[in-house]
């Protein structure tokens, strides 16, 4: 077996990554109005991180792509803020290692780009996600920052870089 790979996307990987991301919320059975399920974006993600201040990176085993992730300025954070978004792995990525390692590579990139802090929004359904965030030293707040539109997330974390 070959070690994951992480790297910038790809146009190409647009359908396969809005396939992932689409499919894992349906699995945990989160797929319900107010989470990136209804975003048009989740169909171009290439296109929206070519904003400045974002980026987003495939992890891929085997040539296979396993997930991705973000980095966000999310209207309506603070300057020193970006949002980790759109972080979704297929079930042979989880398990061993590959989120942390992507959400790792995301907090050094974002570090890298001036931010000192991280927020995301999830959902309680994202159970495996919950303790992955926790565990990488993320916390809790009581209710969301900016902007994001996805009323359908109930739980709400940030991060010190």
């Amino acid at each position: 077996m070959s070690a994951s790979v992480i790297r910038p996307i790809e146009q190409r990987d647009n359908p396969v990554i809005a396939r992932i991301v689409r499919d894992t919320l349906k699995e945990f059975g989160a797929n319900h109005p107010g989470t990136v399920y209804y975003d048009a974006s989740t169909d171009s993600l290439y296109e929206l991180f070519r904003q400045s201040g974002s980026c987003y990176f495939i992890v891929e085993e085997n040539d296979m792509v396993l997930g991705g992730a973000g980095l966000f300025p999310t209207e309506g954070l603070p300057d020193n803020t970006c949002e980790l978004v759109k972080m979704y792995l297929l079930p042979e990525g989880r398990g061993k290692g590959t989120g942390k390692k992507l959400i790792q590579h995301c907090l050094v990139t974002a570090k890298e780009m001036g931010y000192e802090k991280v927020y995301l929004e999830t959902m309680p359904e994202l159970t495996n996600a919950l303790g992955l965030y926790e565990k990488t030293g993320f916390r809790y707040l009581e209710a969301p920052l900016g902007n994001s539109g996805h009323f359908g997330c109930s739980h709400w974390m940030i991060r010190d870089l």
